[in-house]
């Protein structure tokens, strides 16, 4: 992982693979990326939320991962969402977005039910919230939640993995560049870090659809994922928690070659299947 950081560079421009078409558009000023496959084998849409603390855009690594979930869980589609960055950008701001490409893929004819909704820390942060905000608002819920190291709580308490993962967590933990703007939170704002618009632990997860959380056992964010699984099956929603024995944080997005973060991915695909027609 040193020696990934240490390479780490702005990503070049992408170009679909084999059996893709990209194409961009802008909702509410910002870029939604859709690529579609060549032959569909379902009505099933893959929106992506994706990590970075809410300071970091997207990356090819999240293309590349969001049109593996897509090929192995049938969607035809996949939707990645450039939503607007802290510290410029605070909330709402990402949820806004986040929101405005929802109701896009509604007007385009797609069905709530249809859609797999996933995120990857930071990102499934967003892909929570933007899920309380569909039933606050009376809006069609997404088919399932896929959730991959999810970023559930801006409290950074002792006792929990975000101390004693510190050291193990070599994607998020400490001495890495993304340790800082985990406990920097810049996207709260003048929020509480305890408000249930920021930290879904809090909040009322009735309502929610299916949910499947995947961590790393050695991932700072361990802790939050045990205590979100926690909720939502005590809120009543059919949740899954499944934790990998030493992963770090997002290792199906860093570390692809690995087992453990392919069968996270064939998990995702059997998790829609499961839930979705």
């Amino acid at each position: 992982m040193k020696k990934f950081f240490s390479q780490m560079k702005p990503p070049a421009p992408f170009e679909a693979p084999a059996g893709w078409k990209m194409e961009t558009v802008t909702v509410n000023g910002i870029t939604l990326e859709r690529m579609t496959a060549d032959q569909k084998k379902s009505d099933r849409v893959l929106l992506q939320m994706h990590g970075g603390g809410y300071v970091g855009g997207m990356s090819n690594n999240h293309r590349i991962l969001g049109l593996r979930q897509a090929t192995l869980a049938d969607a035809g589609e996949v939707y990645f969402v450039n939503y607007r960055l802290a510290p410029a950008h605070v909330y709402p701001a990402a949820l806004e977005d986040a929101v405005a490409v929802y109701k896009e893929l509604l007007n385009r004819g797609i069905k709530g039910e249809n859609i797999i909704l996933t995120g990857d820390s930071a990102g499934g942060n967003l892909a929570v919230e933007l899920s309380l905000y569909l039933k606050e608002n009376k809006l069609p819920q997404p088919g399932v939640i896929a959730l991959a190291s999810p970023w559930t709580t801006f409290e950074h308490k002792k006792g929990t993995s975000r101390y004693y993962n510190d050291e193990k967590d070599v994607i998020l933990g400490k001495g890495t560049p993304l340790n800082i703007p985990v406990k920097d939170a810049k996207y709260k704002g003048k929020l509480s870090r305890k408000d249930p618009r920021l930290s879904p632990i809090y909040a009322d997860l009735s309502g929610l659809p299916p949910m499947l959380i995947q961590a790393g056992g050695n991932e700072l964010f361990l802790t939050e994922s045990v205590r979100l699984a926690e909720k939502a099956a005590a809120d009543g929603i059919p949740v899954t928690l499944t934790v990998y024995p030493g992963m770090s944080h997002d290792f199906a997005l860093l570390l692809p070659e690995m087992q453990d973060s392919i069968d996270s991915l064939d998990e995702i695909a059997d998790f829609a299947n499961r839930y979705m027609k």
